[in-house]
């Protein structure tokens, strides 16, 4: 694997979770519509871009923290079991854990809904199997005589960065197509046309994580 595949890959996953309406541009828009403003659209995606990027580096954050306490056989194998397990609760429990907002709701409001989204569906924990790479790139890079204080510090300067690459291209496709559908009203077109992204999602936790016991 390239240096830049595990990039490639978190920019794919942020689209995917922009791709999700539960994700925000349902929401966005759906105030953009009550409001009868463009502007309210816009002003949407921030809240929804921090409640999600809090979600994700919440787990990120405590991933890194837990891969330099363990050995990365075993903590390959933990992260392989937690994604199973997280994507058998999902597919079996997830229906049940849509939190609802209304659309007189406020921006903070709008931020934490975001963020309970986020945790509900383990977007974070989505991060892990491409982190890990990135994890072994930087030790590799600074082995041979440097502080472990310095390879801590790096190895939360690539979480921190890695939390921003993939919250700006969720950010990048909810606000497309947020605005698309507030621009065109197309929420009764997407009703019989949108594909079930929580199946799909459901399937990518769980190969995942089969992909990081067998591989």
């Amino acid at each position: 694997m390239s240096q830049l595949t595990p990039w490639l890959i978190l920019i794919a996953l942020g689209a995917f979770h922009g791709l999700n309406p539960a994700m925000g541009w349902f929401f966005a828009a759906s105030l953009g519509l009550y409001r009868k403003s463009r502007r309210v659209v816009l002003i949407s995606l921030i809240p929804i871009a921090l409640g999600h990027a809090a979600a994700i580096a919440v787990v990120v954050f405590a991933v890194v923290g837990l891969g330099m306490a363990i050995d990365a056989g075993t903590f390959r194998i933990v992260s392989g079991l937690l994604l199973i397990a997280w994507g058998i609760y999902h597919w079996l429990y997830g229906h049940q854990h849509h939190f609802h907002i209304g659309v007189t709701t406020g921006l903070l409001g709008l931020g934490v809904w975001s963020f309970l989204m986020a945790t509900a569906h383990g977007a974070g924990m989505m991060l892990i199997p491409v982190l890990m790479p990135m994890e072994h790139a930087h030790h590799a890079g600074h082995a041979g005589g440097h502080a472990g204080h310095m390879m801590a510090t790096g190895s939360f300067a690539v979480a921190s960065l890695a939390v921003l690459v993939h919250t700006l291209a969720m950010l990048i496709v909810t606000g497309a197509i947020a605005l698309l559908v507030y621009q065109s009203s197309g929420f009764e077109i997407l009703k019989r046309s949108w594909i079930n992204l929580d199946l799909a999602w459901t399937i990518a936790l769980i190969g995942m994580g089969a992909w990081l016991l067998l591989f």
